[in-house]
C-alpha cells in the first residue's frame, strides 16, 4: 500500500471541508453514527460555526504509560498505571498487525485523508436501509482523535463531551482530524493510534496487549494474534477473550475474512489461522497494577507516598498522584530482597498472622542510610491476619502505624548526651530500688521541670549497687539512667535525638522532655529507631531514611531527586562511647547477651514499655542495623502477658525475650557472607574521662576519709558492710574507683570498708628502733610483709596496701 506523504493531501482536504458542510448537512463529516431521522435540526449554518471556532492544529494527547517500582537489583516491586502502557514505534509492530488493524478498521485508511468519502457513502447507505447503526464511517484518523480528545478529558463533564452522540462533536473530530492528516503522515497517525487504543482487560497499546494476552512482544505477533487484537478495538469488553473467548473467536475470523478478501493473506494461511485457539490461557499475563499487587505492597506504598511529597512531580498532591501513574517513570528503591526476605522469614518464625500481637522489624544499613528491608506479621489486606497499616514507619501517609513508646532503648541517647557532656563510662551512681524523685527538678530546653508528685521508679533487673555506665546499660538500670539525665539535663538528650531522626511519629511533633524520658517516649517507629542506630554504627554519621536511590522518565533520562542525605550528628568519639557501652549489652552479663552471634561486634539495647504493651530490641554492627518490636497494635492498648505471638500465650515478655530472637535471626541471616567488623575503641578520655588524682585514704577512718574526698570535690558514698582487707577492721579498705586510676571532677567516690579479714600481725624480732625510725602516732601496727619495716620514704606501705 501506497504511504501518502503529509503534503500530498490538498485536494482532499478540500473536498472533505465541502462534503463537511455539504447538502448531507453534517451526515458524512458525523461517520453516519446516526441515520437520516436525526439530521432535522442540524443546519449548514452550525456546522460552519463550529469549523470557523475550532483550533487550526491538533494538540497531541501525552500518552499515559505505566511507571514501575523497582528493588535495588531492578526487579519489579509494582507497577502503577491508570493504563497499562508500554509505547512502541511502528517499525516494533508486526507488519502483519498493522496490515491487520487497517483492514478490518479503515482499508483505505493509505489512500484518502482525514474523511473516507467513499467508505462514509457506503455506510450511510447501510445505515439509512436498516433505519439503526450497522456500520461505521470513521477513518483511522477519526478514531484516533476521538480517543485522544477522551484522554485529555479530565472531568466528568469533559468526557460526556468528548463521547457525546451528536453532530457537533463528529464535525469538530473531523475538523481536528483534517488537522491531524496536516501535521503527521500515514504512519506516524497508525503508531500514534497503536499505541493510544483500548484492547480491554487493562492492556492499553499494541505492546502491552501483546505482552498481556500472548507474553509476546508486538514485533513477535503472528497472524491469529494479530487478527483477535485488531478485532478487539470495535469492543474492547464485549470481545475479551479472557471473558468471553467464543465471542472473541468470532470477530477474530471476521477479521481473517476481510483481510483474505482484501488479498492481505492468502486462503490457506487464512485456514491455519481460523484453526489456532483465540488464546492460551496460560500465556495470559495477568495486569497485577499497583502496590498491592506486588511482593512487597507495605513498602512499596511508602515508596509512593515518598514520591507524592516530592514537589518535582507536581504542584500539588493530586496532581503528582496522577503523574506518578502516568509518566512511564522507572523507580529504583534501595529494598534488598535477600534482605528483605531474611526479615520476612524471622517474622515468620517467631509469629503468625492471626497472632493477637503484631511483630514488625525494619533494617538499614548505616552510613548511607539505605532502608534495606520492612518486615511484619500481619499481610496487606481486608481479611483476618491482614492489615493496611505498616506497623515500621511514621504516621506521614495513611498507611503508616504511627509506633509505639520505645521504652529503654532510649537510654542510648542519655548515654551519648552523657559522654557529649564529658562524663565517662567509668561513671558510677549509687542506684537503688526505688529511686525518690519527688521535689527534684530536671532541666529542660524550655527551663527546670520540678517533680511535684510523688515518682518512685524501679529497677526491671538486679544489678550492683553503684554501677557505672556499662555496668547500668548491661542491666538497664532505670534508676541510674534517671538520675544521669538528671545530670545531662533532658534537653542535650532531646537535641541528639532529633538529630537522629527521632520526633513523635504520631504528630510530627518534637519528643516530649519530661523525667522519664531515659525509660521510653512516645511514639517512635521501628524506621526511625533502626536509622537513629545506625548513626552510632556509622560512628555518628547520621543519614535520613533513603528508599528512592534513582528516577528515569519515560525516554530514561534521569530525573533529579535527592541523593544520600548525611551529616556528622554525633562527633566519631561520642559514638565509639555508646558503641563501646552497647556492644557490652551483648557480651556476658547484658540484657542482650543470648543474641550474641558471629564474629563481627555487635552492639544492641532492649526496650519493654509500661505494661509490656510493647517490647524492643533494636541492634547493629558496622554493616546494619535493625529494631525489631512485638506490641499490641489495638486500641485500647492491652499488656503483652497473655497474648498470643507465633500461636502461643506470651510468658514475662521482654525486649530480649520476645523481640530479640526476631532481631538476632533476621539480622544473622542478613549479615552472612559479609566481613568481619570491629568497633573502634573508644578514647581513654571517654571511658575514663578527664580524671583528677584521687586522694590516698586507705586505712584512715571512713568519715575522716570522706571528708578528705569531698574537699578534693568529689561525692562520695561509703558502702554497707564491710570487705575483705589487710587494712585495720573499721578503716578504708579502698575506694571505688581505685586511687591509682584517679576520677573525673565531681563523680562519685565509694569507699569500702575493711573487715580486717586478711591483716597478718607480725612480731617484731628487734624492739630497739633504729634512730629517726619513730612511727607517728596513728601509725598501724600490722605491717604488709611485701613492705619494708616502716619508712617516711614508703607512704604506701606500713599496712596500707597500692590502693
Amino acid at each position: 500500500m501506497r504511504v501518502r506523504e503529509k503534503g500530498d493531501r490538498g485536494v482532499v482536504q478540500s473536498v472533505v471541508l465541502f462534503l463537511g458542510v455539504s447538502v448531507l448537512s453534517g451526515a458524512l463529516a458525523a461517520g453516519l453514527a446516526i441515520p437520516f431521522a436525526g439530521l432535522a435540526g442540524f443546519t449548514t449554518e452550525k456546522t460552519s460555526d463550529t469549523l470557523q471556532d475550532l483550533p487550526q492544529q491538533f494538540d497531541e494527547v501525552p500518552l499515559k504509560q505505566k511507571s514501575t517500582i523497582l528493588a535495588a537489583d531492578g526487579s519489579v516491586i509494582a507497577t502503577l498505571a491508570e493504563q497499562n502502557r508500554v509505547p512502541v514505534k511502528l517499525k516494533d509492530v508486526a507488519p502483519i498487525m498493522q496490515k491487520a488493524i487497517v483492514a478490518i478498521e479503515d482499508d483505505r485508511f493509505y489512500e484518502h485523508g482525514a474523511l473516507d468519502a467513499k467508505g462514509t457513502l457506503r455506510a450511510l447507505l447501510q445505515n439509512q436501509s436498516s433505519g439503526s447503526v450497522q456500520q461505521g464511517g470513521s477513518s483511522i484518523t477519526q478514531q484516533y482523535v476521538k480517543i485522544s480528545l477522551v484522554e485529555k478529558a479530565k472531568t466528568p463533564a469533559e468526557v460526556a463531551a468528548a463521547t457525546a452522540d451528536t453532530y457537533q462533536r463528529k464535525v469538530a473530530e473531523l475538523r481536528y482530524a483534517i488537522a491531524v492528516e496536516k501535521q503527521y503522515s500515514k504512519n506516524e497517525i497508525l503508531e500514534k493510534y497503536l499505541n493510544l487504543a483500548n484492547f480491554g482487560d487493562g492492556a492499553w497499546g499494541i505492546q502491552a496487549a501483546a505482552q498481556h494476552y500472548f507474553s509476546v512482544n508486538a514485533s513477535q505477533l503472528t497472524l491469529p494474534q494479530a487478527a483477535m487484537l485488531a478485532g478487539l478495538v470495535k469492543n474492547p469488553t464485549g470481545y475479551d477473550p479472557t471473558n468471553s473467548p467464543s465471542r472473541a473467536k468470532e470477530r477474530r475470523d471476521v477479521v481473517l475474512r476481510r483481510m483474505l478478501q482484501l488479498n492481505v493473506i492468502s486462503v490457506s494461511q487464512a485456514n491455519s489461522a481460523l484453526k489456532t485457539p483465540v488464546i492460551d490461557p496460560n500465556k495470559v499475563r495477568p495486569n497485577k497494577l499497583g502496590c498491592a499487587n506486588g511482593p512487597y505492597p507495605f513498602y512499596c506504598e511508602y515508596v509512593v507516598s515518598l514520591l507524592e511529597d516530592n514537589p518535582a512531580f507536581g504542584k500539588t498532591k493530586a496532581e503528582r498522584a496522577n503523574y506518578i501513574k502516568t509518566a512511564g517513570l522507572t523507580v529504583r528503591t534501595s529494598l534488598d530482597r535477600k534482605i528483605q526476605a531474611d526479615a520476612q522469614r524471622s517474622i515468620d518464625t517467631h509469629s503468625q498472622t492471626t497472632d493477637q500481637a503484631v511483630a514488625a522489624i525494619t533494617i538499614v544499613e548505616p552510613g548511607t542510610g539505605l532502608v534495606k528491608a520492612m518486615a511484619q506479621s500481619r499481610g496487606y489486606g481486608s481479611k483476618r491476619g491482614q492489615t493496611s497499616y505498616n506497623y515500621n514507619v511514621p504516621k506521614s501517609y495513611p498507611g503508616g502505624y504511627g509506633g509505639w513508646q520505645n521504652g529503654s532503648t532510649m537510654k542510648a541517647f542519655t548515654i551519648a548526651a552523657a559522654i557529649q557532656k564529658g562524663i565517662p563510662l567509668n561513671y558510677k551512681i549509687n542506684s537503688p530500688s526505688p529511686v525518690h524523685l519527688e521535689g527534684q527538678t530536671f532541666s529542660t530546653c524550655d527551663g527546670p521541670y520540678k517533680i511535684t508528685k510523688p515518682y518512685d521508679p524501679k529497677n526491671s533487673t538486679q544489678n550492683v549497687a553503684v554501677p557505672n555506665m556499662i555496668q547500668a546499660a548491661q542491666k538497664s538500670t532505670n534508676t541510674y539512667f534517671l538520675q544521669l539525665s538528671q545530670r545531662t539535663g533532658l534537653c542535650p538528650i532531646a537535641k541528639i535525638a532529633a538529630s537522629l531522626g527521632l520526633y513523635q511519629a504520631q504528630t510530627g511533633e518534637p519528643l516530649e522532655q519530661v523525667p522519664s524520658m531515659t525509660l521510653g517516649i512516645d511514639n517512635i517507629s521501628p524506621l526511625q529507631l533502626a536509622n537513629a542506630y545506625a548513626a552510632f554504627a556509622a560512628r555518628g554519621m547520621y543519614c535520613q531514611p533513603w528508599l528512592i536511590t534513582a528516577v528515569k522518565d519515560s525516554a530514561g533520562k534521569a530525573v533529579s531527586i535527592p541523593g544520600a542525605q548525611c551529616k556528622q550528628a554525633l562527633s566519631q568519639e561520642v559514638a565509639d562511647g555508646v558503641n563501646a557501652v552497647l556492644h557490652q549489652v551483648m557480651e556476658t552479663g547484658g540484657t542482650g547477651s543470648k543474641l550474641k552471634f558471629g564474629k563481627s561486634d555487635l552492639a544492641g539495647k532492649t526496650g519493654t514499655i509500661n505494661e509490656a504493651k510493647a517490647v524492643w530490641y533494636a541492634g547493629y554492627s558496622s554493616k546494619l542495623a535493625a529494631a525489631a518490636t512485638v506490641a499490641d497494635a489495638s486500641p485500647p492498648y492491652h499488656e503483652l502477658q497473655g497474648q498470643t505471638l507465633n500461636g502461643k500465650k506470651i510468658n514475662d515478655p521482654s525486649g530480649s525475650g520476645t523481640a530479640g530472637p526476631i532481631w538476632e535471626a533476621a539480622m544473622k541471616a542478613a549479615l552472612q557472607g559479609l566481613p568481619t567488623t570491629r568497633f573502634v575503641a573508644p578514647s581513654s578520655v571517654v571511658q575514663r574521662g578527664n580524671v583528677k588524682d584521687l586522694p590516698f585514704v586507705n586505712g584512715m577512718n571512713p568519715e575522716d576519709a570522706a571528708n578528705k574526698l569531698r574537699q578534693a570535690g568529689f561525692e562520695v558514698a561509703i558502702a554497707s558492710g564491710t570487705v575483705n582487707s589487710e587494712e585495720t577492721a573499721g578503716t578504708v579498705a579502698y575506694t571505688d574507683p581505685r586511687q591509682r586510676d584517679g576520677a573525673p571532677d565531681g563523680s562519685l567516690v565509694t569507699i569500702y570498708v575493711s573487715n580486717g579479714s586478711k591483716s597478718k600481725p607480725t612480731t617484731p624480732t628487734n624492739t630497739t628502733k633504729p634512730p629517726g625510725t619513730t612511727k607517728p602516732p596513728g601509725t598501724p601496727t600490722t605491717l604488709n610483709p611485701n613492705c619494708p619495716p616502716w619508712n617516711p620514704k614508703y607512704p604506701n606501705c606500713g599496712g596500707r596496701g597500692q590502693g
